[in-house]
């Protein structure tokens, strides 16, 4: 009876393993195109993995730096609702954004012994190619017919730019990876079929979605998959290949030239005469962040205490979002969640060391995280901080397989 009894809890511990492996595969393929989708299969996912778990397993994740300093900066931001001096439901509402860093260690245990991580990142790039020929086709229509969806500007179809342009870009470099990798192995045909469709992505992001955030990035990613895959001669070649690919979407993109431009014309008009625009929102709101986080240099003023500590409205526009991960964090736990932020990121960056394609991808999940992080608070953020979350922990646990013992 006893050896019955475990065999059938074998079983359906290594049921729900596979559920909890396709589960993660649906979160990352609906995210794309919807985040209230992608977060009911993460419920899912969440019930179908944890009765998988054992303690060793845990513990072995949380002892890292890679599946340790999340869960750290988490309960810093736990403790950090005792000294915020707002209400409770302020307080709960800033914890949320930290609550994805939870599952970091969770992925990284499940794909570091599952052999089903790499369906993850297969359903990622179906997903994002499926909304390229969307928003393809939806740009064609608009051509044609002034078709767009409304609220949205013409070849969006679903959440905007920002999103569309930070996925793409991420599926521009892991194809690029994965053509190099093809290449100097003599297999010139997916070599070619890969940088094909990196470039059609590269096309939608610089003709349809030019996201500011993801223009400032590539350049450093492009330089960065120059050595990765190359050396210092790679290096070179890619500052050619830059500069290329920069003049010919200048010349070919008007609206990209006009969203650079504005950009410009935006930051020399706040200097001159405090004119509102975007940008000249970010600047100020940066100002006012680093006098706050002056006045409460090492814990902070305490979690979810953003909206209270910026008052007044800036240019007439109440923001709970200073613009700057870095900021986003130091306002709330001071230099000391500051501390942590780094240190993770770092640790993230040390999980995808040792070379080949994963590692590539992890990199570049982990750079555009952190070269986003003075524009933007994407941690915190539905869907960055997600595709951040799932990204780094779904590849760090394949890298941690693969990694010889």
């Amino acid at each position: 009876m006893a050896d019955t009894t475990a065999t059938s809890s074998a079983f359906d511990r290594a049921h729900l393993a596979r559920a909890a492996d396709w589960l993660a595969v649906g979160v990352v393929v609906a995210m794309p195109w919807s985040i209230s989708a992608s977060q009911i299969l993460t419920a899912a996912w969440l019930l179908a993995l944890v009765p998988t778990l054992d303690v060793a397993e845990m513990r072995r994740e949380l002892r890292s730096g890679a599946g340790g300093l999340p869960v750290l900066l988490w309960l810093l931001a736990l403790l950090g609702m005792l000294w915020a001096n707002v209400p409770w439901s302020d307080r709960y509402a800033g914890l949320e954004g930290f609550h994805k860093l939870l599952v970091i260690p969770l992925l990284l245990a499940q794909f570091r012994r599952s052999e089903r991580g790499i369906y993850v990142v297969y359903g990622f790039l179906a997903s994002c190619t499926a909304m390229l020929l969307a928003s393809c086709g939806l740009m064609v229509l608009w051509k044609c017919c002034s078709v767009y969806v409304p609220g949205k500007i013409p070849g969006i179809l679903v959440k905007d730019y920002i999103a569309q342009s930070s996925e793409f870009l991420v599926c521009v470099f892991g194809l690029l990876g994965f053509a190099a990798q093809r290449w100097q192995k003599g297999d010139r045909r997916f070599a070619c079929g890969a940088l094909l469709l990196a470039c059609l992505f590269l096309a939608n992001i610089f003709y349809i979605a030019p996201g500011r955030t993801a223009i400032v990035i590539m350049p450093a990613l492009l330089v960065i998959f120059g050595f990765y895959y190359f050396g210092w001669k790679g290096v070179a070649a890619a500052v050619v290949a830059g500069g290329v690919i920069a003049a010919a979407a200048w010349a070919g993109s008007p609206l990209l030239r006009a969203r650079v431009m504005a950009s410009f014309s935006e930051v020399q008009a706040y200097g001159k005469e405090g004119a509102l625009s975007s940008s000249a929102i970010r600047l100020e709101l940066w100002k006012r962040s680093l006098g706050i986080v002056a006045a409460a240099p090492l814990i902070g003023h305490g979690t979810g205490s953003i909206p209270e500590q910026f008052g007044s409205a800036v240019f007439g526009q109440q923001s709970v979002n200073p613009h700057n991960q870095v900021l986003a964090v130091a306002i709330q736990l001071g230099m000391l969640g500051t501390a942590i932020l780094i240190a993770m990121w770092l640790a993230h960056l040390a999980l995808f060391r040792g070379g080949g394609l994963i590692a590539w991808i992890g990199i570049v999940m982990v750079v555009q995280n952190v070269a986003s992080a003075p524009f933007n608070s994407h941690l915190f953020d539905s869907f960055h901080g997600w595709l951040y979350a799932f990204g780094v922990g779904v590849l760090g646990g394949i890298a941690l397989r693969e990694r010889p013992a």
